[in-house]
């Protein structure tokens, strides 16, 4: 399969802009996976809207899209909170006029064990995982049925019991929302971001195959996605030939 997030082909030539004309958000669009997969789409010519919680994160990664030929803006706004999201969705229908995509990071995760997790630390989960993904849905059933949602569940390293009912109720909103006709769909990393764009590029390809308007038919799909596993230390010369890969 060709690797849609390479920037260039052996003859030099520009990013193919498959993605060109569509505005897709990210949100948590300035760590981890959301870094990753934010820069995947802007090579690929999205128009991409940055959400998060913190201003100076997300208006350096919006800068670096940029500077690197993407097209990016910054928005700030807790996608826990339902009228934050709504608030970040108006503002960007202002801007843009559309709204084709979004991708959720719903991968927010604890180092406390499950005996250990106390109420508050659950529903920080809670909320920043499946209260988010649910509310986001809602808002689109609402207001704009023909954007399409990927998730970002919990991922399949994540050791606990909390990470169940989390992946298993996000798993539930998506296979149902198929039947009222909303196009959701999941993607279960085999583990947390690596930090390195290399090792984390089967994530960003899925995604990718999503959000592409030829595969608008998909709908309702729960996906496993294996990654390669993160070494314990990355030396700055093996991340430097990661790179070049």
């Amino acid at each position: 399969m060709t690797d849609p997030t390479t920037s260039r082909d052996h003859a030099g030539a520009p990013y193919q802009e498959v993605l060109a004309g569509q505005v897709i958000a990210v949100t948590g669009a300035d760590t981890g996976y959301g870094k990753t997969l934010s820069t995947a789409l802007a090579q690929l010519g999205a128009s991409v809207v940055l959400i998060g919680n913190n201003s100076e994160t997300l208006a350096a990664q919006a800068s670096a899209l940029e500077h690197s030929g993407g097209h990016a803006i910054p928005i700030k706004a807790d996608v826990s909170v339902p009228l934050d999201w709504l608030s970040a969705q108006t503002r960007i229908l202002e801007i843009f006029g559309a709204l084709h995509g979004i991708v959720h990071l719903a991968d927010k995760r604890t180092h406390a064990s499950f005996t250990l997790l106390s109420e508050n630390e659950w529903m920080e989960l809670f909320n920043s995982n499946v209260k988010s993904s649910v509310a986001i849905a809602q808002i689109l059933g609402r207001r704009l049925p023909g954007t399409w949602l990927t998730i970002i569940g919990p991922h399949g390293d994540e050791p606990g019991l909390q990470a169940h009912p989390q992946r298993g109720a996000i798993r539930g909103l998506v296979e149902a929302a198929a039947r009222e006709d909303l196009r959701l769909n999941m993607l279960l990393p085999s583990r947390a971001s690596s930090g390195d764009e290399a090792l984390d590029r089967p994530l960003a390809d899925a995604v990718l195959a999503l959000a592409a308007p030829r595969m608008r038919h998909l709908r309702g799909n729960v996906m496993d996605v294996p990654l390669p596993a993160a070494p314990k230390v990355r030396l700055p010369e093996v991340t430097n030939v990661l790179n070049t890969l």
